[in-house]
């Protein structure tokens, strides 16, 4: 007779008790962070994956996830992937390798965390005169699975490792950019003329304000310009305040290529050494450019303003106009500070000089009004400095440029300010759907993790800790305004920037509470941001009378989904741009190796204090290590580390000097060090 087999209590495998108890699974996009950290977006909301949970996906992908309870304690659930439903990666640019007998492809994204390879019966490398370390363009022609690696043929040659800067290629691969147009979108641009002349006379709603003066103000290395402005004192005392943006809708036309095009990208992305746009050249630069001397469409807010600098009455119309100057912000600043005179302006008429600069000085009283009109009403206004990396003509970094709001850059910013508020309210009033920007009040959680650093730097008064973390607008104004000019502005600023919520852009209005503004929208950059094109298509809608037609009643459909996707590529190009700076920044100091510069601790963490350099606001880490030989214990609550046996204590707002150290190219990174003693 058989031996009976031993029992060990394990009754899982072999029950005879039934099938297994299907799992429940959800669907959701995945969405993949970087190497081995990713998440999954659900309607039941936003899962962090598995670090194994990945599977064949990839980035973008729609999949089925089941959820499993995290491992740590206070986790939430995981998701891991069951199976891709709709593929999102069809193409790919990558670095070609041989194999042995196999072609390979190693993706420059660096979140597509799989194997591509050319099978030896695909021609397209010998046919293209591909050589090893060349870029290319590959098609994915199977996908991968549990048992074999995906296949891809190539496309297209894009350069040698030698011709492209492969580090900013990978920020642009890594965050799935768009670089070229369709070729129907291409042909649908360039078979565009600007023709104002045409335009006023097919629609007589169309307002002729060519004659009525205005001008761009814009960086000096500018090349579209989608907004103009034009001020005028009034008798009473009050201001007359016009806002003219370039009517890109009236080029793009609703589900045309160029729309589903723009559609896609949201907006352009603003890189070191590039600018990818949402629009072709032929509409950006050209034909909805505000140009000086030439007349060019727009969608014109008229403003009327009292001696304080309130709005007394706002009217929105299409326009036809002519811009008299395009001044960069040094210029204006040069004239409003009076280090020049008007006749240095560069006005298309000389004979016009005056009356543009007397428009810039009226523009900058508005400005003063409105920035005290905001702060009255509870407007947060964060300062920051915007550092940018300069280039040669081979894209090698030179220097960097500090950007500080000014007089100049105030006016501009407070035209369109006004000019968003006035057409969000226009709509609002009229409960019609558009892409408003929304900026909820931030977390309490979030305000209270910036109360110790708050405090170390000296910045709170008696009772503000409560206050803050109620939001209160008054108190948050108020510590920045204490920190004006101290040692902490720029750090009280950025810890409370990061503690607030970021804006998004919703079907509905939420009003923002950043701006203290009870109604918000973008409508002033429709070249380079579509839910400005959503929101001039809704304008023109309700002023010609027709709200809730076939156009915009298929607008509304996909509105929803058009400003999830609007806000996520904000973030993506927020990302990328920064990305892109930082590798400047360190391929600009890997020149500058042992070099001294002062800075302030910025940052706290267990392995080191983070610094910004004073001269060049460039960010890197001075490690644990390099503070001395000792243990440091770290204040998690006052971003603080202390040595245990000196109590030397290393903090937010601390002056130091440092040497660079070694810089990491790709990633972007910087080390420093304290110098010898």
């Amino acid at each position: 007779m058989a031996r009976k087999r031993p029992h060990h209590g394990n009754t899982r495998r072999g029950s005879s008790k039934g099938p297994r108890k299907q799992r429940r699974t959800v669907s959701g996009i995945l969405r993949v962070l970087r190497p081995g950290s990713a998440v999954v977006e659900t309607a039941e909301g936003t899962f962090d994956v598995t670090r194994s949970g990945i599977r064949e996906a990839m980035s973008g992908d729609e999949v089925s996830v089941f959820l499993v309870g995290g491992k740590k304690p206070g986790q939430g659930k995981l998701a891991v992937v069951d199976s891709v439903l709709n593929r999102a990666t069809h193409t790919l640019l990558g670095r070609f390798e041989l194999a042995g007998p196999l072609g390979a492809v190693v993706p420059l994204d660096n979140r597509l965390c799989h194997d591509f390879f050319v099978v030896p019966e695909d021609t397209s490398p010998a046919r293209l005169g591909v050589a090893p370390g060349d870029i290319v363009a590959a098609r994915i022609v199977e996908y991968p699975t549990p048992y074999t690696a995906a296949v891809v043929t190539l496309d297209r040659r894009v350069g040698s490792a030698d011709e492209l800067d492969m580090n900013i290629e990978s920020v642009i691969a890594s965050h799935g950019l768009a670089c070229d147009f369709a070729p129907s979108t291409l042909a649908e641009a360039e078979a565009i003329s600007a023709d104002a002349g045409a335009a006023l006379a097919a629609d007589p709603r169309r307002r002729d304000l060519r004659d009525v003066l205005c001008m761009t103000i814009d960086p000096a290395d500018a090349r579209d310009f989608d907004d103009a402005v034009g001020a005028r004192e009034r008798a009473d005392g009050g201001f007359d305040l016009d806002v003219h943006i370039a009517d890109v809708t009236h080029y793009l036309p609703w589900g045309s290529s160029m729309d589903l095009e723009a559609r896609a990208r949201t907006c352009s992305v603003y890189l070191v050494d590039r600018v990818l746009p949402m629009l072709p050249e032929r509409l950006c630069n050209d034909v909805c450019s505000l140009r000086p001397g030439e007349d060019r469409l727009a969608m014109t807010v008229r403003m009327r303003l009292d001696e304080r600098g309130r709005v007394v009455s706002a009217r929105a119309c299409t326009s036809a106009i002519r811009s008299n100057a395009r001044l960069c912000y040094d210029e204006a600043d040069a004239l409003l500070n009076g280090t020049a005179a008007f006749s240095d302006l560069p006005v298309v008429d000389p004979a016009e000089a005056e009356d543009v600069a007397a428009a810039l000085r009226t523009l900058d009283r508005i400005r003063a009004l409105r920035e005290a009109l905001r702060r009255a009403r509870g407007a947060i206004d964060f300062e920051t400095r915007e550092a940018k990396v300069t280039l040669d003509a081979d894209g090698h970094p030179t220097g960097v440029r500090v950007r500080n709001r000014t007089r100049a850059t105030g006016l501009v910013e407070e035209a369109m300010l006004l000019a968003n508020e006035c057409v969000a309210k226009i709509l609002a009033d009229a409960e019609i759907p558009c892409a408003y920007r929304v900026h909820e009040q931030p977390a309490a959680d979030d305000l209270r993790r910036t109360v110790a650093p708050l405090d170390e730097l000296g910045l709170l008064a008696p009772g503000d800790a409560a206050a803050l973390m109620a939001g209160e607008p008054a108190v948050i104004q108020a510590i920045l305004e204490r920190a004006r000019g101290t040692r902490g502005e720029y750090l009280a600023s950025a810890l409370l920037l990061r503690a607030q919520r970021r804006a998004v852009y919703l079907p509905h209005n939420d009003g923002h509470y950043a701006l203290g503004a009870a109604a918000y929208c973008h409508f002033t950059s429709p070249i380079r941001r579509y839910p400005d094109d959503v929101v001039h298509r809704a304008l023109k809608a309700h002023l010609a009378g027709k709200d809730g037609c076939p156009e915009q009643r298929a607008v509304e459909r996909v509105l929803p989904q058009l400003c999830n996707d609007c806000s996520r590529m904000e973030r993506t190009a927020d990302a990328a741009a920064r990305d892109s700076q930082k590798i400047k920044m360190a391929e600009l100091y890997a020149g500058r190796i042992g070099q001294r510069e002062a800075g302030v601790v910025s940052g706290c963490e267990r392995f080191g204090v983070f610094i910004c350099l004073d001269e060049t606001c460039a960010d890197g880490l001075l490690p644990v290590r390099s503070l001395g030989n000792e243990w440091f214990e770290y204040d998690e609550k006052r971003l603080t580390l202390t040595g245990a046996e000196t109590g030397e204590t290393w903090g937010l707002g601390r002056r130091v000097v440092v040497e660079v150290a070694a810089v990491d190219i790709p990633r972007g990174r910087i080390d420093f060090r304290l110098p010898a003693k």
